[in-house]
This record gives structure tokens, C-alpha cells and sequence, in this order.
């Protein structure tokens, strides 16, 4: 149990980070901030709340700022600019180790914050014929059998904003290893390219730096159809973004506009809107819990906002939606609905509250 830290009567402190300058002490939050709503519900639960922008430069100050805070909430991007969470990760974790509680943890991300997690829970509903390689010798000796089924995705274990997802299939003829592939990245700009299925292993053997791995899903038919994304303050379902995306379809033709290759506006709604509600109860009564059981996490370790990220799988015999997991989002989770930042508070000051009291 984590041992208390707000004995006195004063508010708890939370520290807000995200990757940026470092400010002067006490400074405001700058008006165009996307983490001005969570701010003011925050103020609203009586959980003072204070920006702490991280950088690499300024490691020590951060240090400091999380360590005399009660909790902390992170946006930080695994990638970003050239740079990762290499350093601000064993800030996190020392926090933690001194009884500030975290969101989210380190160690809670590299267990449902990776893409391995498709693999350990492909066996829940959200699940499809998932595979995970761990060498560059494995990847080398069996995606050739499983590109040979059909289109597939690779993902690196840890990434955003499409870097390290690969849409591969086999341009035509035999499939071999020195067999002709179609490849499309799918970060926004990139056009398919040709190369032997040899060339693309060799180029993925990155990937494996840093015991990094490559997960491997089939191509899901109906992406044109969009992603929806679901929310999550721990185990609740909070809202939904429903958005039509443009990562690794074919980008557009000589005579279409350049917007043709632009995703669509994510339309965000409540936790009850009717069309996902099959899908809520699935996450809140089936999935989430198995996927704590597979992971071996308590439910409050959950983080105070996450999502997952969902294609539309085949439909079922009733013609009914079915869903496939495709990613989840624990690092940096933005933009958010708007019933999203209350939900946010109110866990917040929940756990702070069990932390204040020993408990």
C-alpha cells in the first residue's frame, strides 16, 4: 500500500505533464492549452493542479516539481520530435517509488500501452489471428507463411501516430522471401513502395533494438469505415470518437484533390450514444475486466484516462458489427470528450483521497 503523503487539511497537488518549455514557477496555463478543461475540473473537485511541462534540458526541475506533488497526469507521446521517454520514465518511477501516485505508470504502459497487448489478449472478442515476434530470426522464418494468408499490418511494440505500422501484402506471383511486397507506411504522406519481401524484413530489423518487437494483425476489409475509439477513466466507459482515417489506404490519385488523403473530423460523443452501446457493454463487462486478469493488473491501476482503438471487424451471422482491437492509447491520450475531464477529476480526487488516508 502506498503510504499516505497529504496528512494536513491543505488540498491535494497534482502535477499535469506534457512535453514542452519549462515556465516560471506558478505561471498560468497559456489559454490555447488542450488540457485547460481537465485543469478547471480538477480545481472543481478541490485538486489543485499545477502545469509541468517536461524536456530532457530540464530533468532536474521536473524531478523536483513531481516529487513534492501528490499525484501526477501524464501526456507524453512515446515518440516525439526525435526524442522518447527514455528520460521522463525513470522520473515517473521514482515518484511513484515515493508514494505520489502516477497516471500513467510506467509499468502499466509497458503492459497495455505496447502493442504486444494484441498478442497476449488475442483470445478476448476484440481479438484476431494475431502474431508477435520477438527476433529478428523469428520475424525472418514465419511472416513469410503468415503474409502468404493475406494482407497484413506490422506494428512496432511502442509508437504513435502511425510510425512503425506497415500495411505489406504480395504484389503478385509466388509468395517467397525474395518475392515482390506492396508496402505503405501509415504516417499521413506516404505512398506505397516496392521492394522484396527480403528488403522489408531487413528494414524491420530496427524494430528489434532495445528488446523491441513486431506484432502482426491481418488487414482489416472494412478501415474505409473508420476507427472508433473508446474512452476509459479506469474500467468506465466515458465517450467515443468516431473518425475516418486515411493511414494505410492508398493515398490519392493524380487526379484527386490533395484533401482526398486527409482523415476526417473525429466526431466525438457521450458513453450512451446508441450505436456503440453493444460495444460499451462488451469493454466494461467482458473485456476490460479479462484483460486485467491476463495482465495481471489491478483495477486501479488502470490509468485515469485511456482508450482503446477499434476497426470494424466481419459482420456477424445476424449482420450485426463485431470489432477488432487494433491499438491502445495509454501515454498520451488527446483530444478527449468532452464528459471526459469531470470523469477525470472525480477519479483523481478518489485516489488521492485513498492515498491522503492510508487506505
Amino acid at each position: 500500500m502506498v503510504e499516505p503523503r497529504n496528512t494536513s487539511n491543505s488540498r491535494p497537488r497534482v502535477a499535469l505533464v506534457w512535453r514542452g518549455e519549462r515556465t516560471a514557477p506558478g505561471a498560468p496555463v497559456p489559454p490555447n492549452n488542450r488540457l485547460t478543461p481537465v485543469f478547471e475540473a480538477l480545481a472543481r473537485e478541490g485538486v489543485d493542479a499545477e502545469p509541468a511541462p517536461f524536456s530532457e534540458e530540464a530533468v532536474d526541475a521536473v524531478r523536483a516539481q513531481l516529487l513534492a506533488a501528490d499525484g501526477v497526469l501524464v501526456w507524453v507521446d512515446p515518440i516525439s520530435g526525435g526524442r522518447d521517454r527514455s528520460q521522463l520514465d525513470p522520473l515517473l518511477r521514482e515518484a511513484a517509488a515515493a508514494g505520489v501516485w502516477v497516471s500513467a505508470h510506467p509499468a502499466v504502459i509497458l503492459k497495455m500501452g505496447v502493442k504486444e497487448v494484441l498478442y497476449r489478449t488475442r483470445g478476448l472478442g476484440w481479438g484476431t489471428d494475431t502474431r508477435l515476434y520477438e527476433t529478428p530470426d523469428d520475424f525472418k522464418a514465419r511472416f513469410p507463411a503468415s503474409l502468404a494468408t493475406g494482407p497484413r499490418v506490422l506494428k512496432q511494440n511502442r509508437g504513435n501516430g502511425g510510425q512503425g505500422v506497415w500495411k505489406v501484402e504480395f504484389a503478385s506471383g509466388a509468395r517467397l522471401y525474395d518475392a515482390p511486397v506492396e508496402v505503405l507506411h501509415a504516417q499521413r504522406g506516404s505512398e506505397i513502395e516496392h521492394m522484396t519481401l527480403g528488403a522489408l524484413i531487413d528494414r524491420c530489423a530496427d524494430y528489434f533494438a532495445r528488446d523491441g518487437r513486431l506484432v502482426d494483425q491481418p488487414f482489416q476489409p472494412r478501415l474505409p469505415e473508420g476507427m472508433i475509439r473508446c474512452y476509459l477513466v479506469q474500467d468506465r466507459v466515458v465517450g467515443f470518437g468516431r473518425q475516418l482515417i486515411k493511414a494505410l489506404m492508398p493515398p490519392p490519385g493524380k487526379d484527386e484533390p490533395p484533401e482526398a488523403g486527409q482523415p476526417g473530423p473525429r466526431i466525438m460523443s457521450g458513453a450512451d450514444y446508441p450505436p456503440f452501446q453493444a460495444l460499451r457493454a462488451a469493454m466494461e463487462g467482458d473485456w476490460v475486466p479479462a484483460m486485467l486478469r491476463l495482465l495481471e493488473l489491478e483495477r486501479d491501476a488502470l490509468p485515469a484516462i485511456w482508450d482503446a482503438d477499434f476497426l470494424y471487424g466481419p459482420k456477424t451471422p445476424a449482420g450485426e458489427d463485431s470489432y477488432v482491437l487494433c491499438e491502445i492509447n495509454v501515454s498520451a491520450v488527446l483530444p478527449i470528450p468532452d464528459e471526459a475531464p469531470a470523469e477525470i477529476a472525480r477519479c483523481v480526487a478518489h485516489r488521492l483521497s485513498l492515498a491522503t488516508f492510508g487506505r
